[in-house]
């Protein structure tokens, strides 16, 4: 790939890996715990959590940006007291990209992780609560085990919406090259000079045989899935 890609664009590819990567194994575990949060829990304001958490899927992922850089950006609340307190700051870094892609790929890493929940048969907690299991050891010992695929295809899907995040990315921490310039920025900054097509083509192929890449491996752990629940209710 490195001969086949300039530099510039090698470094774009590489960046958007380690972006996503990061993005992904970020928000993981937040995604396992509201996912079981809204699976089999019961609280006051349940709808309202569901809502927060589907609602950058619904807002244009410029709008999102914006708002990451009101509460994130160096005069904001939030990232003023992370730069004053552990010197961290976001806003147009490549840290920042990590938060913005987080941010737009949980929504759909969350879903993934609540329908495994939703599949598995409550009846098998209860029993392992009867048998004095507390909640912890539960999840860790029944559930986990079970859930396993639908964490690793929310995953992929997350890995797959990071790497290809634009409008929330660009709005956040811009189109540095070598800093901030992601693959989809990339691709666009590109489109915007002459004689930029083919430069963007190459790099569209990239995107397009990850995400093929990412919903594959997801449709096989889907399957995987479907298979348990089969041999369960057998």
């Amino acid at each position: 790939m490195t001969d086949w890609l300039t530099p510039e664009e090698w470094q774009a590819v590489a960046l958007s890996l380690k972006v996503a990567f990061w993005a992904t194994l970020i928000s993981l575990p937040f995604g396992i715990l509201v996912a079981h949060a809204l699976a089999r829990w019961r609280f006051p304001g349940k709808a309202l959590l569901n809502g927060v958490v589907h609602l950058p899927l619904i807002l244009p992922p410029v709008v999102t940006g914006y708002l990451l850089l009101m509460g994130f950006g160096r005069r904001g609340p939030i990232g003023a007291w992370l730069e004053d307190w552990f010197g961290l700051v976001l806003a147009f870094r490549w840290t920042g990209a990590v938060l913005a892609a987080a941010v737009m790929a949980f929504p759909l890493l969350v879903r993934a992780i609540r329908l495994a929940i939703e599949a598995v048969d409550p009846k098998l907690e209860q029993a392992a609560a009867t048998l004095g299991a507390n909640r912890l050891r539960v999840f860790a010992t029944v559930t986990l085990p079970l859930i396993l695929p639908g964490i690793l295809a929310g995953a992929v899907l997350g890995f797959a919406k990071a790497m290809g995040e634009f409008g929330a990315t660009i709005t956040f921490v811009s189109n540095i090259p070598g800093q901030t310039q992601t693959l989809p920025s990339a691709i666009y900054a590109f489109l915007q000079i002459p004689g930029g097509e083919a430069r963007a083509l190459r790099l569209v192929g990239v995107a397009v045989a990850v995400s093929m890449a990412a919903l594959l491996v997801s449709e096989w752990l889907a399957r995987i899935v479907a298979r348990r629940i089969g041999a369960r209710d057998a």
